[in-house]
């Protein structure tokens, strides 16, 4: 308790709460989760995002039992999912007469599902901590490893991770050393500390309470610092962006007009005195044949490229199996490499129990019928030849795995991502996607090149900055030379295991030191 400035005993933040009726304290972790959702992509609100992740730590200080805390964790954690994840309705408006309906349900369920896994972290560390105020501190490492958790199981779904709004603060280079996972853990810690005097006995002065608050979250708004221009030597990429919106990308009126877009940005003259690009790159599903019938359009897209090779996305057929592909086209128009995308998005490419949810109309947001798209053997490798290297392949989703990202068989020169986020609208979504493909850069310190059929398309290089790139909804083509690589990093070589063991370490410690300091408590 504290005094007032009459001398009466005024409660802490936390024995307040536990005072106030259920539904009171339930509607204040919903508020705290929208909050903390804000540090995403498109806001990257950090500082007010920091607040919000400290309201839940007072609120996780002021359950009673691990009950209450699983409780409050699950109610905070989907308010934050169901803004963080708002995108998730633009898929079923492409055709809302056959997927609008399910829209609303595949948010709440998404954004409940996905809170489970907090709701896991907020339980284990107020049953850890005891009764006492070391919940706010042990949720830092407990939600670390609920989100390495949230990032693998059930294939994986690591969207709008906390460490993500770090992508542009200095801090966020912490990624090359240990992943998504270190920065989640400095950002929880961050907010415990700046939870801490609220949510025990309030002795510490407002202004050191704000000062610890502020001074950690201006470190996060550091910004990374410019890098110097790309070397002249090193070659230059085109970037193809034709905008196809989703609902009329494959239609029969459309198709050819959005195919023709490409042509001509690609045969495009450079900017006056620029060189003639050594490689173009064109979005996933770029063209609406299939692989198996595209002899004709890849001789006219070699034609276009005047002699430098094509990296494009298309469907093809293998007897039944239908795979989502990248391909390189070569200046004879064949297709000298395929790689076919092995990690597959679940309700989005294939249905779990396809063939059988299908009785009751239930299908894959891009399959036609039953279980969808086939997966690939695996990540490998494009060369695409002398002076520009090896790069791996990411189609789409698979851009969002750090683990996709680490099992290539060698190290590349450089990551090559081609998707298509006109799934996912025009507000938050695609800059969600962006910002997790930049971190796949600093992780690896590798550059990214990154085209996206209706944006954005993006050069990054191996601090994760943007170096060229052609804003969302916009038609277009840009050239950019392809930033160096950095040496390996951290990262690339261990993964999310010394993340995963330090935060294992933390909640172990703490949890050890909280109990005895309630035991001490309750023996003197």
């Amino acid at each position: 308790m504290a005094e007032d400035g009459r001398g009466a005993a005024r409660p802490d933040p936390a024995t307040w709460l536990r005072r106030r009726p259920r539904w009171v304290v339930l509607c204040i972790a919903a508020l705290a989760g929208v909050l903390a959702a804000t540090g995403q992509a498109p806001l990257g609100w950090v500082l007010p995002a920091l607040a919000g992740f400290a309201g839940g730590a007072v609120l996780l200080v002021a359950a009673q039992g691990w009950r209450r805390a699983a409780l409050i964790g699950q109610v905070f954690g989907t308010a934050y999912f169901l803004l963080a994840l708002s995108w998730l309705i633009e898929p079923f408006m492409v055709d809302i007469a056959r997927h609008g309906w399910m829209a609303p349900f595949a948010l709440v369920f998404m954004a409940g599902g996905m809170a489970l896994f907090w709701a896991g972290a907020f339980a284990v560390a107020r049953a850890a901590a005891g009764a006492g105020a070391w919940a706010a501190a042990l949720l830092a490492p407990a939600m670390t490893l609920a989100e390495l958790l949230r990032a693998r199981a059930f294939t994986g779904f690591p969207w709008a991770s906390p460490g993500h709004m770090l992508v542009d603060a200095q801090a966020g280079q912490a990624a090359a050393w240990g992943g998504v996972g270190l920065l989640t853990l400095g950002i929880m810690g961050l907010a415990a500390l700046a939870a801490g005097p609220w949510a025990g006995r309030a002795r510490r002065a407002v202004a050191m309470r704000a000062a610890v608050f502020l001074g950690g979250g201006v470190l996060c708004l550091v910004p990374v610092p410019e890098g110097a221009p790309v070397a002249g030597d090193r070659p230059v990429l085109r970037l193809v962006q034709p905008n196809a919106p989703q609902r009329l990308k494959w239609h029969p009126d459309h198709a050819p007009e959005f195919y023709q877009r490409q042509l001509r940005y690609t045969a495009a003259a450079p900017d006056a005195g620029a060189p003639r690009p050594d490689l173009v790159v064109w979005p996933e599903t770029a063209v609406p044949v299939r692989l198996n019938d595209a002899g004709g359009v890849l001789a006219r897209i070699a034609q276009a490229a005047g002699g430098a090779p094509v990296v494009l996305g298309l469907l093809r057929d293998e007897g039944p199996r239908v795979y989502n592909s990248a391909v390189v086209v070569g200046p004879g128009g064949t297709a000298t490499e395929v790689y076919d995308k092995h990690h597959l998005v679940p309700f989005g490419e294939y249905v779990p129990f396809g063939d059988l949810l299908a009785r009751w109309g239930i299908y894959g947001l891009a399959a036609n019928a039953g279980q969808g798209f086939s997966a690939g053997p695996g990540a490998q490798l494009l060369d695409l030849g002398e002076g520009l290297g090896r790069a791996l392949p990411l189609i789409c989703y698979e851009a969002v795995f750090p683990r996709d990202v680490r099992a290539a068989p060698e190290r590349p020169d450089f990551l090559l991502q081609i998707t298509n986020d006109a799934w996912f609208g025009q507000v938050s979504g695609p800059w969600q996607h962006l910002a997790q493909a930049r971190m796949r850069a600093i992780e690896q310190g590798l550059p990214m090149v990154r085209v996206a059929n209706t944006g954005v398309s993006a050069m990054i290089d191996a601090r994760g900055r943007v170096t060229a790139m052609i804003p969302l909804g916009q038609a277009g083509w840009r050239d950019a030379p392809l930033p160096a690589p950095a040496p390996p990093t951290g990262y690339a070589m261990l993964g999310d295991g010394p993340a995963a063991v330090l935060a294992l370490l933390l909640l172990g410690l703490g949890g050890r030191a909280a109990r005895r300091r309630s035991h001490n408590a309750n023996s003197g």
